[in-house]
């Protein structure tokens, strides 16, 4: 798949996230270079994803993160038909070879 985003300023980016090493690191980083809001919008992102992992059902979802229903259909589309980084990030902190 081409993605037409990444350049050398996104490598940047990446490696500047990959070269973090504590929590605090990186509540410090994200804290400099997002906004609370961008930050929540994030967290809230992969919330829904884990939920979706789990079957729950769009009222489940959206009751439990405060997520639209476009913003949960958004992230199920990434989960189900995207570049798998929803479920890398989910089975690594699970410790877990697969997801359900």
């Amino acid at each position: 798949m081409a993605r037409k985003w990444m350049d050398a300023l996104t490598d940047k980016l990446c490696e500047a996230f990959l070269a973090l090493g504590t929590m605090e690191e990186m509540y410090n980083f994200l804290e400099d270079v997002a906004t609370i809001g961008e930050i929540k919008a994030l967290a809230q992102r992969l919330e829904v994803a884990r939920l979706l992992s789990e079957e729950k059902t769009y009222p489940q979802i959206a009751a439990q993160t405060g997520a639209s229903t476009a913003t949960i259909s958004r992230v199920k589309k990434c989960f189900d038909h995207g570049a798998d980084g929803y479920k890398t990030v989910l089975v690594r902190k699970r410790g877990a070879s697969s997801l359900p």
